[in-house]
């Protein structure tokens, strides 16, 4: 039988019109047809295996990406984003250089105040002239820490601070420095059950 198109020794495309239907049938990748002598772009409904991408074109869209996003502690972050804040993060084996503790600045406090460390750790606070402040602390949990810069008035001075279920030394509760205008600083850190206090005295801010 001859063969009517001769494969081997063609020097030009052959053109479809030429090859028998199996040619011509289009053959299915993913959802999308594609027929012998057409361009195709876009491939649907696809799954690779073992496949490795040398280059892309444009950066591919967090869509396409079956996960676009981690969760740090209780913070949610998603790629190609930044975030500046990550909460509830245990970080083991650490170094932390010229780092800074939040700063928070009660103010001027009367007869009674409740110590929050939402904040920060580092507060500072203003007693009032001649009168006594009773500062009740955050709940005791093992491993926080704090310190409190407690200022005098700055013209009359005499006001006094109690510490509610702090535990001190051998000297005891302190009593706060009564001159105007001068300051305490008092560090404070738990065991889970107490709060453990110490002071040192006198400074002039």
């Amino acid at each position: 039988m001859p063969v009517p198109n001769t494969f081997a020794n063609a020097t030009t495309s052959i053109p479809l019109s030429q090859l028998d239907n199996n040619f011509a049938t289009p053959i299915t990748i993913g959802n999308t047809a594609v027929q012998l002598g057409n361009t195709v772009t876009t491939l649907n409904n696809m799954t690779f295996a073992n496949v490795t991408i040398s280059s892309v074109a444009t950066a591919l869209p967090n869509n396409f990406l079956a996960n676009s996003t981690a969760t740090l502690g209780n913070t949610t972050v998603t790629l190609g984003s930044t975030t500046t804040s990550v909460g509830n993060l245990t970080l083991t084996n650490s170094t932390y250089t010229d780092y800074t503790e939040s700063v928070v600045a009660i103010g001027t406090v009367t007869s009674s105040n409740t110590l929050s460390l939402t904040n920060g750790t580092v507060q500072t606070a203003t007693l009032t002239a001649s009168t006594a402040c009773t500062f009740t602390m955050p709940t005791a949990t093992a491993g926080k820490s704090f310190i409190l810069l407690l200022k005098q008035a700055a013209s009359t001075g005499n006001g006094s601070a109690t510490f509610t279920g702090v535990k001190w030394g051998t000297a005891g509760a302190p009593t706060i420095t009564a001159t105007a205008g001068k300051m305490d600083i008092l560090t404070f850190v738990s065991d889970g059950t107490n709060w453990y206090g110490s002071i040192a005295q006198g400074y002039t801010p």
